[in-house]
């Protein structure tokens, strides 16, 4: 499977916002991504970003940059993403302190995940947790 020979993820997630640069504010400041890269045109818009957390990343760019992949998000609902984080008590605490909207707190499930959802300042549902399926055989 391409990704897993060099421990590179082979499935990234791609967001767009119409205000990508304070997404990637809100993402890693309140939500501890790490920002790897980012490339930016004259205007400020951002044609391409990746933000890591733990050995998964996001790809994130502005919306109206104009190329087939905006045109196919264009009208585009939010999506959701999970993420999986070691202690999502101390994960929740810092999104709160940064002011990020919590849909859900820490919660106990009954699959034996602790998870907790929150939405980012364009719409798009994050949820945190320690379930971390499988996926080699």
């Amino acid at each position: 499977m391409a990704g897993t020979e060099s421990g590179r993820p082979s499935i990234y997630p791609t967001v767009l916002y119409a205000d990508a640069r304070a997404a990637i504010r809100q993402l890693t400041e309140g939500l501890g991504f790490t920002e790897l890269t980012v490339y930016e045109g004259e205007d400020g818009s951002v044609f391409h970003a990746e933000l890591a957390q733990g050995n998964g990343a996001v790809m994130v760019g502005s919306k109206g940059r104009g190329g087939v992949f905006d045109s196919a998000m264009k009208g585009a609902g939010p999506v959701g993403v999970y993420v999986v984080v070691d202690d999502v008590d101390d994960h929740h605490r810092r999104a709160v302190e940064h002011g990020v909207e919590i849909l859900m707190p820490p919660t106990d499930q009954d699959y034996g995940s602790r998870d907790y959802m929150a939405r980012d300042a364009e719409g798009n549902i994050w949820s945190f947790g320690t379930y971390a399926p499988e996926t080699s055989g």
